[in-house]
Order: C-alpha cells, then sequence, then structure tokens
C-alpha cells in the first residue's frame, strides 16, 4: 500500500484554510498514487492555540468540517487521517485524529491519551479508552496522536492488537530531535512495524517545529523522512518486508508476558 504524508502548514491558518490544504493535498497525494493521507496533530486548527481558540473551533467527530473531509476522500479516492479538536458527547474537548477511508465512512476517531505538558493540559481532557483497530486495504490501522508514542506501552499495544501500521499526527517542537530521529524508529523495530510519523512545520506562537516527518520500516529503515520544510512524502508498505523482519527479529514469539505483570500493577 503506498502511503502519503504532508508535513505542515508552516503557518496554521483557519478551518477553511487548512480544509483548502487539505483538498489541495489529497489531490497531489492521490495523483502520486498514494492510498492514504496522513496529516499532523490539530492539522485543522492549529495546535498551540489555547483554551478559548479550542473550546470556539472544537467539533464533534462528524461535524461539519468531518463532512467536508469526507467529501475530500470521496472526491480524490484517496483515505484520510487528519488532527482536530473533538467536542465529545461529554462536552469535554479532546485532541483527536480520524480515519476516513475513499468513500468518506469514519474508521476510526483517536483521542490522545497521554498529554504533553501544560500546554495539552490546559486545552484537553485525556482519552480513557483504545478504539478498535482499522482495516484499509486488507492492512490494519492504529493510530496514536505525538506524545503517545513516547511511551512503549502505547505502541505494544497496537502491535499486540495486530496492527501492522501505527501512524503518529504529531506536532514536535524544539529541541526533541532525539524523539524523531532515533526514537520513532526504534518503536517501529520492536514491535515490527510500519509507522508513520507526519510533524508540523514552522513557527507558531512561541513553538518551533522540527519537521522530520517519516515513515519506517520494520526493519527500522527509513523509507521517507522530510527536512524541515513543508513536504509531501510518499512511500510503499511492503508486507514482504514486514515478513521477513519478522522472521529474524522474533520479539513477539520470545516475549515473556508472566515476568511483566508488574509494569501495570505494583511491584511484588
Amino acid at each position: 500500500m503506498r502511503i502519503a504524508i504532508f508535513q505542515g502548514p508552516a503557518r496554521a491558518g483557519t478551518v477553511a484554510d487548512n480544509l483548502a490544504r487539505l483538498a489541495g493535498e489529497a489531490r497531489l497525494a492521490a495523483g502520486r498514487g498514494a492510498r492514504l493521507l496522513i496529516c499532523p496533530e490539530m492539522f485543522l486548527t492549529g495546535y498551540a492555540i489555547g483554551r478559548v481558540a479550542a473550546e470556539a473551533l472544537a467539533e464533534p467527530a462528524d461535524g461539519p468540517s468531518a463532512q467536508a473531509a469526507a467529501q475530500i476522500a470521496r472526491a480524490n479516492g484517496v483515505a484520510l487521517l487528519y488532527g482536530y479538536p473533538e467536542r465529545g458527547p461529554d462536552g469535554r474537548v479532546y485532541n483527536a485524529a480520524i480515519l476516513v477511508d475513499r468513500d468518506g465512512r469514519t474508521l476510526l476517531n483517536y483521542r490522545k491519551s497521554h498529554l504533553f505538558g501544560d500546554l495539552d493540559r490546559g486545552m484537553f481532557a485525556a482519552a480513557q479508552e483504545l478504539p478498535r483497530p482499522a482495516e484499509l486495504d486488507g492492512w490494519r490501522l492504529g493510530v496514536l496522536i505525538c506524545y503517545d508514542v513516547e511511551f512503549p506501552e502505547n505502541v505494544r499495544r497496537w502491535a499486540l492488537r495486530g496492527v501492522d501500521l501505527v501512524a503518529v499526527p504529531t506536532a514536535l517542537m524544539e529541541p526533541y530531535h532525539f524523539v524523531a530521529r532515533s526514537l520513532v524508529p526504534a518503536r517501529a523495530y520492536e514491535n515490527q512495524i510500519y509507522l508513520a510519523y507526519a510533524n508540523r512545520c514552522g513557527r507558531e506562537g512561541e513553538l518551533v517545529y522540527l519537521g522530520q516527518s517519516c515513515v519506517v520500516a520494520p526493519d527500522g529503515a527509513d523509507l521517507a523522512r522530510a527536512d524541515a520544510g513543508e513536504a509531501l512524502l510518499v512511500a510503499d508498505l511492503d508486507r514482504r518486508r514486514m515478513e521477513q523482519s519478522r522472521a529474524i527479529n522474533t520479539y513477539f514469539a520470545d516475549r515473556r508476558p508472566e515476568l511483566y505483570r508488574d509494569l501495570v500493577g505494583e511491584p511484588s
């Protein structure tokens, strides 16, 4: 399966601006043969927007922006994953990402589970549960958002649910180069999955985003990686490569879960 990552925008813009950009990048991605386009964290509104703006711009998972994105997916024949502020049925605002297929149907709506610093905690509630994996072109997909991928348990639990690809909309900023360059490839390798990391770029308020979006194979190798500016990456996911990597890196066959119980409880 061929996937694309849009790294950007360099300027946050309005929801209308970003929907227009989504349509343009979807058209370009489809033209390059991509079946899925992944966009960054809080793509529709900008990330560092503060509580007041997050409250004002939050929409339900089936709101007007989701309907517009579904139409973009149908018009271009490409599935879309993008970040947005979700107004949940409980009235809370979540840092969310929604995946729609090429027919505009929602396959998965994921809420960020691990909030980063005062910025996240000042705007969002944390997710309390993990959704089911999605299916696209015979591939099983899981989603995490930014800081979530820095917790090995998050990626491992998706892997234990049989996903082939974990897609990560993110807003990684200075000075966390290590995350994009080293930690993300390690997560792909230790879980023997593909990992797609879609970052923002440019400056937003006091934040300087790093770029460095990438698609990493199960053997830890970069299939595509951006620099610091706007970019549209394309990479092919090859099931044979994943199977070959898993054959020689037998982490899951060699696991001993009975030794790890204290990771989720009190040590004995």
